[in-house]
């Protein structure tokens, strides 16, 4: 079997569907084992994704990660060296103060093991690809339902519906793509959407939950390996429930350590007959 070459951005920012290219697989990973076991899979690119914070940690949205936080997560992810391309998120108000700032917390993804950021938001976050590309660090961009703006959104509400919304999202990706953003997550957008921001930029679309005709497709690794323990969206397809497999595996393990099972004669390390003697001799002066 032929090694997989590493992806890099070039590579990826050239593959459009329409010119005949093969859809693009991403999907998240927030560890060494998680990165080990999506890159053996032959996917393109690998997200560590600021999802962490409800897919790992617990918490009900992603504000509440910090740069520190996503730089020990692209560092685990990195140690896997995989083929894939990383990706690291640059989380909320990372980028949103100064433009020294801004270049500060994408650099320290990188020096963590990423090989580009991706951060979210229309035209109000031109000046910040722009200051990030300006020192030689790939973005790409996220539009639609971006997740840091729960808030200001109300929820998480599909974007784009009506067409004053469809035209200010397509107008951004546009933007964006002059900016040099070398690839877009799409999410969260009606299908019409998704397929006219796709057909109207030369760079990469990847979707989640915008429709099949973007250029390729995202999910997050818990979703999709069924261990997260929320609701999932609509637009999750589910692959395999890892997390009932795991559930029975401890319990089948707790009562087999209740029952005296665990461990067997061939999982236990038996000393000498003399040691045994040993140790089981009274001591001189004991009782």
């Amino acid at each position: 079997m032929t090694e997989r070459a590493p992806v890099t951005v070039p590579s990826l920012r050239a593959r459009k569907r329409r010119n005949g290219a093969e859809p693009i697989v991403m999907v998240t990973a927030y560890d060494e084992p998680g990165a080990r076991i999506v890159d053996a899979a032959g996917v393109d690119m690998l997200l560590v994704g600021d999802s962490v914070a409800n897919t790992v940690l617990g918490h009900g949205d992603t504000l509440h990660v910090t740069i520190d936080d996503m730089c020990h997560h692209v560092a685990a992810v990195a140690r896997a060296k995989p083929r894939c391309l990383i990706v690291g998120d640059l989380p909320w108000m990372s980028y949103h103060v100064s433009k020294e700032e801004t270049i500060r917390n994408a650099a320290a993804l990188i020096r963590a093991g990423a090989q580009a950021v991706k951060l979210e938001g229309g035209r109000a976050r031109l000046g910040a690809v722009e200051a990030i590309i300006s020192a030689e660090i790939p973005v790409m961009g996220h539009l639609g339902l971006t997740p840091q703006s729960v808030l200001a959104m109300g929820g998480f509400r599909v974007q784009g519906r009506s067409v004053a919304a469809a035209e200010a999202l397509l107008g951004a990706a546009k933007s964006l793509t002059e900016a040099g953003c070398f690839a877009f997550v799409i999410e969260g957008v009606p299908d019409v959407v998704g397929a006219a921001v796709t057909e109207a930029i030369d760079v990469p679309t990847i979707g989640i939950g915008a429709g099949p005709d973007c250029d390729g497709q995202v999910l997050v690794f818990h979703d999709l390996l069924g261990l997260g323990s929320r609701p999932v969206a609509k637009f999750v397809r589910q692959y395999a429930d890892l997390g009932r497999l795991a559930t029975e595996a401890i319990a089948t393990f707790a009562a087999d350590v209740r029952s005296g099972r665990f461990p067997s004669e061939e999982e236990t390390y038996h000393g000498s007959s003399e040691l045994n003697e040993a140790l089981h001799t009274t001591p001189p002066g004991g009782d």
